[in-house]
């Protein structure tokens, strides 16, 4: 059986390749080396058939890095730091000017106010940080339909009352276009989170390790980091490397059936030598 971190590695450096066919498609900048940018800035818009055919293949690859990530931090400990005291009083320096005599006529809310201002000054003379972006290591939660809401799926199944002679008859919305323009911007920030979560994948590691160590604790309100079922955007419900490959399977289908694969099987049996 093939080592656990030589699989790993081989599906990262298979997701990178992945990756930067996605940033040429969205219009990003590559570097020389083929590294992507954490920070490019993506172009405002892009057709809606590109937008769609990126993002296909977007899901896929990020629920590989997610379960990439989860096979990498197998085996890990980490030391969470004691829980901070709820509803304990930061102290003021009332104690002290009283023990040098000075009186102190200032009320405690008023400490607090000029504390608070005090803090808002400083983080408004701060300079300005840039977001950062990160990869989610959750898969998304299925959409669960409202009861009784319908769809309309087609612009034509859209319910109209007329009154002949009263209401003139208004055109019906045109279905979008293939060539509709659609925001990148939420797009760039995905793909570059997916490519410094593959460049760091030890540091994806150490976070998954911390959440589920807070999860033991209790301290979190998602269980699983996974989702039962197919994994997200992806055509393969196992990995079987001895199974004719249909025509329809991408390669990010079976990277992405492998991770799963190791992502399952390092949660079901956490190494704790």
């Amino acid at each position: 059986m093939m080592d656990g971190r030589v699989a790993i590695e081989r599906d990262r450096v298979a997701l990178k390749r992945i990756v930067a066919s996605l940033v040429a498609m969205a219009g990003l900048a590559v570097g020389h080396d083929g590294e992507v940018p954490a920070e490019g800035a993506p172009p405002g818009t892009l057709p809606r058939h590109l937008w769609r055919a990126i993002l296909s293949l977007l899901r896929p690859t990020e629920a590989a890095a997610r379960r990439l990530i989860i096979a990498a931090a197998r085996g890990l400990a980490v030391c969470l730091p004691p829980p901070r005291k709820r509803g304990q009083k930061p102290a003021t320096s009332a104690p002290f000017l009283r023990s040098l005599g000075i009186a102190v006529m200032a009320s405690p809310a008023e400490l607090s106010a000029a504390r608070r201002a005090k803090a808002e000054a400083r983080r408004a003379a701060a300079p300005a940080r840039p977001r950062s972006v990160s990869l989610p290591l959750f898969d998304p939660l299925p959409h669960i339909p409202m009861q009784g809401h319908r769809h309309y799926g087609r612009a034509g199944a859209i319910p109209r009352i007329l009154f002949p002679g009263v209401i003139e008859p208004s055109p019906l919305p045109q279905p979008p276009s293939r060539d509709d323009p659609v925001s990148a911007t939420r797009l760039g920030r995905r793909l570059a989170a997916l490519a410094a979560a593959l460049d760091d994948l030890p540091g994806q590691a150490m976070r998954f390790a911390r959440w589920k160590a807070r999860r033991d604790l209790g301290l979190t309100r998602r269980i699983a980091p996974l989702r039962g079922g197919r994994p997200p955007g992806g055509r393969l419900s196992r990995f079987d490397p001895l199974a004719v490959r249909p025509r329809n399977v991408r390669e990010v289908d079976e990277i992405l059936a492998h991770a799963h694969s190791l992502a399952v099987y390092a949660l079901a049996s956490p190494d704790t030598s």
